[in-house]
């Protein structure tokens, strides 16, 4: 759905409604990699980037949400310990019961005949216990508890780059922001209204447009 906001809005604009703003679509191209067991995953948190190289060659450059200084994103050298395509939060959610649906983490049950459902967390990419890169709003402030959210356009390719034992190095600052990311384009999907709540508990949410395919290069 999100990749047709782009032509909503410029067919609105057409008609005649010029004050709205016309968004540039957010789809980052990934290329497959020669030597998988060669590609590293490099992450700057002052440039809010992802480089996914192998050796000098970029696979895949886009930007990401990092945490907020309460609940910081990770430094150092890991590894991709998990792939999960569709994967649910197991500490951040809501407690549904009905029709009553509330925001909440999985600690926080609101009384009896609540069942807890996670937060939906697509195209998982763990490299730590709890923290990882998944489809989410890209804030150009710190926004997350920890974890890397990237566009869903850029989530769905590196999900296909990467594999177990991929090397993730996240540091303040990587040498690639002078190069690769010293004029990155960012998505602005942070702009749009959250979900509703009904259907991020539903398995909807994970549900794939027939178009939205990896387009990864040779």
């Amino acid at each position: 759905m999100k990749r047709l906001i782009p032509i909503i809005l410029a067919a609105l604009a057409l008609a005649g409604c010029q004050s709205l703003p016309i968004r540039q679509t957010y789809d980052p191209v990934g290329y497959k990699p020669k030597n998988p067991s060669s590609v590293r995953v490099k992450v700057s948190l002052q440039n809010r980037m992802v480089y996914v190289m192998e050796g000098s060659k970029p696979l895949l450059v886009t930007a990401t949400a990092i945490g907020t200084p309460a609940k910081p994103t990770p430094r150092g050298n890991f590894s991709v310990i998990e792939k999960i395509e569709h994967k649910r939060s197991g500490s951040y959610g809501f407690w549904v019961k009905g029709d009553s649906i509330i925001a909440a983490t999985s600690s926080q049950s609101p009384g009896g005949g609540y069942r807890y459902i996670g937060f939906p967390m697509q195209y998982w990419v763990g490299f730590s216990p709890g923290y990882g890169f998944h489809v989410g709003s890209v804030w150009p402030t710190p926004r997350t508890h920890g974890c890397l959210r990237i566009h869903e356009n850029a989530a769905r390719e590196l999900f296909e780059i990467v594999r177990i034992g991929t090397p993730v190095s996240i540091a303040q600052t990587q040498p690639e922001d002078t190069t690769l990311g010293k004029s990155p384009q960012r998505p602005q999907d942070y702009n749009d209204p959250d979900p509703a709540k009904s259907f991020s508990i539903s398995q909807a949410v994970f549900k794939k447009d027939p178009n939205d395919t990896p387009r990864q290069q040779p």
